[in-house]
């Protein structure tokens, strides 16, 4: 063993096994882990030894609220809690009301440090176990947590503080609301250097989300509900390698909603005010032509002089729509056709899409379902002619990234 070794293995006897598996490891990858361990021992050792001292050192002891006499100490009581670095144990002097009042007793060191009666855990803890369920499953989050921080929770804890976290954010945003619909918007993100002159791109659209009918159990018919999402983001760029210009999205932020469209609109704008929408030196709206998403737009942002583009990746699921309603979408002509018209509509040739789309229209020489949905696609994209110059949006936005490099 190391210097080091030796002396940590007698410095505390909860060291001692990690750091024989330590020496005995076979690889790297077996030594970092035992080396976590080690730290996180440690850790707790010194954190004990600092909660130690200062139970030792003289406490000023509160009234009793009942007779107003000073509380005096009844001696030293064991307190835990569950840490980053696991569990951590101190003993600390508790008090009572001398005249025998009944009372809760007090722990002076407790509120001092900021713990709170009855609690258990951390709150930085139980800030990672939000966060870890926000990427994973609950299952998959608890054991994760357990190995970065040798805590070990049930599942349903972490479900009930995912609950609280949410519910506390659901009543901060309804207050944001509030003082918004009263003439106080919210603050202002701070944007990083560099950011000031980049486009603010906010994209919407509904996700289908499954539901259980009955929470807590799978049984009965699946329920689809739609959830409106829209996310906020600045354009950045990076230079690759080669010295290619690549576009970045930078300061992400997200607004969803299990509810209406009338729901869904002020928390939009909510979210568009705290990012800066006004100031912006360019807005972009990037969404498909679902009259409920478009209208936040026309409401909200296209007074600001925001640039509205229609999301290409709709556009082309409806073209291949059109395609396969009138060539059968398994032959090879109809996916041909498709590709033509798709590639046309992304390099700037999009009057010509219309141009053929209204002729199939006009001709009408196909099946009546056949046509509807060409008929549907044609007006779909020409009630969309402002927003789909795409060759163009993509000239312009290099064109703002040169300028301001």
């Amino acid at each position: 063993m190391s210097r080091l070794s030796d002396y940590l293995s007698g410095y505390d006897a909860r060291l001692e096994e990690p750091l024989w598996r330590l020496n005995k490891a076979s690889n790297l990858t077996l030594m970092v882990n035992e080396v976590w361990e080690v730290i996180r021992i440690l850790a707790i050792c010194l954190l004990e030894e600092v909660l130690s001292e200062r139970a030792r050192q003289a406490q000023t002891w509160p009234l009793c609220p009942v007779c107003r006499r000073p509380m005096h100490s009844k001696g030293l009581r064991q307190r835990e809690l569950r840490t980053l670095f696991g569990v951590i144990a101190w003993r600390r002097p508790v008090g009572r009301c001398p005249g025998g009042c009944k009372t809760h007793q007090v722990a002076p060191l407790d509120e001092a440090l900021g713990v709170l009666p009855y609690q258990q855990t951390q709150a930085q803890i139980q800030s990672m176990g939000c966060l870890l369920t926000v990427f994973m499953a609950y299952e998959t989050a608890s054991q994760v947590l357990r190995q970065l921080t040798g805590v070990s929770l049930a599942v349903s804890t972490l479900w009930n503080w995912v609950e609280r976290v949410g519910q506390r954010a659901m009543e901060q945003t309804n207050d944001e609301l509030q003082a918004m619909a009263a003439g106080k918007p919210p603050q202002a993100e701070p944007l990083p250097a560099g950011l000031e002159a980049a486009t603010l791109a906010i994209g919407a659209d509904g996700v289908m989300v499954p539901f259980r009918p009955t929470p807590g159990t799978p049984k009965g018919a699946t329920r689809w509900r739609e959830v409106k999402v829209a996310v906020f983001a600045r354009l950045g760029e990076w230079v690759n390698r080669k010295g290619e210009s690549i576009p970045r999205l930078c300061q992400r932020r997200l607004v969803a909603v299990l509810g209406s469209i009338d729901e869904f609109a002020p928390r939009l704008w909510l979210e568009a005010v705290r990012q800066q929408v006004r100031t912006a030196v360019r807005v972009v709206w990037l969404s498909d032509g679902g009259t409920g998403l478009w209208s936040v737009f026309q409401r909200n942002l296209k007074p600001l002089g925001a640039i509205a583009i229609l999301d290409f990746y709709h556009a082309a699921q409806n073209l291949y729509k059109g395609a396969s309603a009138w060539l059968d979408g398994r032959t090879r002509l109809c996916q041909k056709w498709f590709a033509m018209l798709r590639h046309r509509l992304r390099h700037g040739q999009e009057q010509q899409v219309l141009t053929e789309l209204a002729a199939l229209v006009e001709k009408k020489t196909f099946p009546e379902s056949g046509w509807q949905v060409l008929c549907n696609l044609y007006q779909y994209l020409k009630s969309h002619e402002a927003h789909i110059h795409y060759e163009q949006f993509k000239a312009a936005c290099s064109a703002h990234w040169q300028w301001h490099r």
